[in-house]
């Protein structure tokens, strides 16, 4: 009965002894505090966390730009307004850069704490394993002795009742260096997760960068432009825009006579169904400064009038955003095309503008920017940034117009029965193709 019942615990113990606790504990005692990466890591915590209150105070100054432009964006149109308004523009976007370039050195910083960390963690786990291999190889060395040699081994039965309690803790212990490399393991998975998105934001700001300087050339070039041609006359300022205007309303005019003329029937089958939310907003923050329609800056004949003197509807919505900010896919798709109408004088309409065919039947058309990212044929995700926008074309300020379309009416040409624009290449589409972007527009 005593032989069974010792077997019985040799079984339940496994046989260990406390020389293999001794191993466990000791090498569990030498898993490293690396203290030099613990230094560096705490150093680079600092500075990441120097360059978080950096960042936010530059966040500040973009906002007072922000709303500095918006005043003057309302005031009257004149030729020092918009001086001062690309000067701010101009002082604005310097800011950006300077964001831009601490969000990057805040990647950096990131990645290499990451890199640290992730070091750390693999040396944790090579010696948490060596640990448990140590332990199992002499586990397996005691277990090849049989129960009787493992009795006569002990000087009496009580070093051996002593040596089966030790096993619950030589159990508790591997458990616990198993529970160890597990979340070990986990954690560096992660770190590897979080090093790939540092390194995904460190390219996507450094495009952001190279953007943005674009953009104050532009802006620097734009005002060159207005001050040579203006002579920098009040008087010839307003000549310029009673022009711009008059080309505007004749461009819009043709192309609605135009459109008006094309057959087609609108099935909405094809097409979500309104308030579906099909599309996302183009822009973060989106502040709506125009709607759909006949409003009362159509109704001003804006955008021309029909054959019957009637003024053309406003086929779009308008955002108010400054010169710069990033303009995004609102639907999954492909770039069907992109034009740049200011590099054919007389043709001031939409500027530089961007037309995609979204997966859900719908196109969306983006114009007046002042920098195009999207490449036609590229395929995009919603959120993408496709372009930056700004205020070429004709506009009474810096805005984004987007418009929608049922993406199986809207087509691609040459402007060839313009008077003025034959080399133009522009979107258009019979005027019931033309959608209401606010029936799509995912609820905020």
């Amino acid at each position: 009965m005593l032989l069974k019942k010792l077997i019985q615990l040799k079984n339940n113990a496994l046989g260990y002894y406390p020389q293999v606790i001794c191993i466990i504990l000791f090498l569990g005692l030498i898993l490293p505090v690396d203290f030099g990466n613990a230094s560096d890591i705490e150093r680079l915590t600092t500075q990441i966390a120097e360059k978080g209150s950096e960042m936010l105070k530059l966040e500040g100054e973009i906002q007072l730009w922000e709303e500095e432009l918006e005043i003057v964006g309302k005031e009257k149109k004149s030729l020092s307004n918009e001086i001062h308004y690309l000067n701010t523009t101009e002082k604005k976007l310097k800011t950006n850069i300077n964001l831009t370039t601490n969000q990057i050195y805040s990647s950096g910083l990131k990645i290499e704490k990451l890199g640290l960390d992730i070091e750390t963690k693999k040396s944790d786990i090579e010696l948490t394993s060596l640990a448990l291999a140590e332990s199992i190889r002499s586990i397996h060395e005691q277990e090849s002795y049989t129960i009787l040699e493992n009795v006569l081994k002990n000087e009496s039965m009580s070093n051996f009742w002593n040596d089966l309690e030790g096993l619950q803790k030589i159990q508790s212990e591997l458990q616990l260096k198993t529970n160890t490399l597990k979340k070990l393991k986990i954690e560096l998975e992660t770190d590897k997760e979080d090093s790939e998105v540092q390194k995904d934001n460190l390219i996507e700001y450094k495009v952001e960068l190279a953007d943005q300087k674009e953009i104050i050339e532009n802006t620097k070039e734009t005002k060159n432009v207005l001050l040579t041609t203006t002579k920098n006359k009040e008087s010839n300022f307003q000549d310029i825009l009673d022009e711009k205007l008059a080309l505007q309303q004749k461009l819009q005019t043709e192309l609605r006579e135009f459109e008006a003329q094309l057959e087609y029937t609108l099935d909405k089958g094809r097409l979500p169904k309104k308030g579906s939310g099909a599309l996302t907003y183009p822009v973060d923050n989106p502040r709506i400064t125009q709607y759909f329609g006949l409003t009362p800056f159509a109704l001003s004949g804006a955008y021309g009038y029909d054959k019957n003197g009637n003024p053309n509807p406003h086929r779009g919505v308008d955002f108010g955003v400054s010169i710069g900010t990033p303009l995004l896919a609102t639907a999954d798709g492909v770039v069907r095309y992109s034009e740049n109408m200011d590099a054919y004088p007389g043709c001031v309409s939409y500027g530089k503008w961007v037309l995609i065919d979204h997966n859900n039947g719908l196109s969306s058309f983006y114009a007046h920017l002042s920098l195009i990212k999207a490449i036609p044929g590229q395929t995009v995700k919603a959120g993408d940034v496709i372009g930056y926008s700004g205020n070429t074309g004709y506009s009474t300020g810096p805005h984004l117009h987007f418009s929608v379309f049922d993406k199986s009416a809207v087509k691609i040409d040459l402007y060839t029965w313009s008077r003025g624009c034959k080399k133009v290449t522009v979107a258009y589409a019979p005027l019931d193709a033309y959608l209401n972007p606010m029936d799509y527009f995912a609820k905020r």
